[in-house]
């Protein structure tokens, strides 16, 4: 690696260019803390420099250089990835599309724009034009890009009606640069958006994406308090069926989350209300109104009708990995898995690992759909003690048939299927030859033949001793 010869190559074509240490720290930064396993292994983490390009020539440009020099790319967004998506493991430079937020086109059903845009601007550019929303966004739309949702997002938002993110139809099209002595510019559609979406950025820079887009809706956020936990999650699972109902969210919380951590929500519900977050278009308000009554929830809180002292914001902003956000700012010993239930009787599922692990374990239950049919998942609230408590946490989960995306580890297969891609890595193997796109993130291409029977330490990870 030749990092001075590549930096000065990269100045002389023009590249924007940042060695400000402490600058280049924060930017080589994620929210790999919310995991305390990560946090102990790669907060000591840090690029060499980062490279801003303003625009796909200059991508190409970052590229050739830092492939002719050996430096390693680690692309980047906003940052807001919890596994370590963007933590540049060694070293080198990070890529940041902070500039590259330009809107291409706005048409009925979809939407063309360059990958660093936030997603709440990508979203009010397309209400505000054309009455479209996106279909599907994570809750930290705030401040999260749609080049870093696709790259490393799974669902979110709108998955009670479209599914997970990587679903036919959910990405239309992807423009992707390799990273090769001369960079090549690909257009990628159909089946092969297998090869690049959520894949870290390991086998390929996205440039340009192209959304589908949604009817936009003023919709009516919703929180409804239940006496009894078991009747919340029916209701939630049973509402999500409702095929005649337009709902973009359905979330359901074990009690105490809504009074322990939601600071906004505790002076309205009890340590032992559980608690249903709604996101309820105009037109099916009355619609779930009628549902509702059949169900012993009371609604504590409608955004069209009903004014607290303290505002509580968005309702999507408790859910999803907001909510494990907001646990940790009032108990920093909070962490969190994410896990599958499934479709097949998963309320029976979340009950047999309530009983096994509650309160220590407190469900937060994501409504979602699978292949048609109502699906649960968890973002499981976990009191971290010890990383072999929490390897054992999982291991019931799995145990009782609850599989566990690994949200403590920092690579594509362990916080997946626990298995490899071979989509991913032939891609990978085309497009980075050198294997200098965000190094460390595939087992496949480092080490084939690993058993996963214990936590992947990639090799090129330096020690702390070292960084520091």
């Amino acid at each position: 690696m030749s990092l001075d010869a590549a930096i000065d190559a990269l100045l002389a074509a023009g590249i924007e260019i940042d060695r400000k240490p402490a600058s280049v720290k924060s930017k080589s930064r994620d929210f790999f803390w919310y995991s305390p396993v990560l946090k102990a292994r790669l907060d000591h983490v840090t690029a060499d420099f980062v490279a801003t390009p303003k625009d796909e020539g200059e991508v190409i440009e970052v590229l050739r250089i830092c492939h002719a020099h050996d430096v390693p790319v680690t692309t980047r967004g906003a940052g807001t990835g919890n596994y370590g998506q963007a933590m540049p493991l060694a070293g080198g430079c990070v890529l940041h599309l902070a500039k590259m937020t330009a809107i291409r086109e706005i048409a009925p059903g979809r939407v063309v724009c360059e990958p660093g845009i936030l997603l709440k601007d990508l979203d009010a550019a397309c209400i505000a034009q054309s009455g479209q929303e996106l279909r599907m966004f994570s809750s930290t739309w705030a401040t999260a890009t749609i080049g870093g949702f696709i790259a490393g997002g799974s669902g979110g938002v709108g998955s009670i009606r479209w599914g997970n993110l990587r679903d036919v139809g959910n990405i239309l099209r992807l423009r992707v640069v390799t990273m090769e002595a001369e960079p090549r510019v690909l257009e990628i559609t159909g089946d092969d958006l297998h090869r690049v979406s959520h894949a870290y950025g390991t086998n390929g820079i996205i440039t340009e994406v192209e959304m589908p887009l949604a009817p936009a809706y003023d919709w009516v956020g919703v929180f409804m308090a239940f006496d009894d936990w078991d009747a919340a999650l029916r209701y939630g699972y049973e509402l999500g069926a409702c095929d005649g109902l337009l709902l973009k969210l359905i979330t359901v919380f074990e009690p105490p989350i809504a009074s322990d951590y939601f600071q906004r929500m505790a002076p309205h519900v009890g340590k032992g209300d559980a608690l249903v977050a709604l996101m309820v278009a105009p037109h099916a308000l009355p619609g779930w109104e009628t549902f509702s009554k059949a169900h012993p929830g009371r609604v504590i809180y409608r955004s069209d009708t009903t004014v607290w002292d303290r505002d509580p914001g968005h309702v999507f902003e408790y859910t999803w990995n907001h909510t494990t956000l907001r646990a940790l700012k009032v108990d920093p010993s909070i962490t969190y898995l994410q896990i599958a239930y499934g479709t097949d009787d998963p309320i029976a599922r979340v009950a047999a690992v309530r009983e096994a692990l509650s309160p220590e374990v407190l469900q937060h239950v994501e409504v979602t759909r699978q292949g048609g049919r109502v699906a649960l998942g968890g973002l499981t609230l976990v009191k971290f003690t010890t990383e072999e408590r929490l390897d054992e946490i999982v291991a019931i989960h799995e145990r009782l048939g609850a599989m566990n995306f690994n949200p403590h580890r920092y690579t594509l297969e362990e916080g997946g299927r626990q298995a490899v891609d071979a989509r991913q890595l032939d891609f990978k193997r085309e497009a980075d030859p050198k294997g200098l796109l965000n190094p460390g993130k595939m087992i496949a291409w480092d080490d084939p033949d690993w058993s996963y029977d214990q936590m992947y330490s990639w090799p090129g990870l330096k020690p702390k001793a070292a960084a520091e």
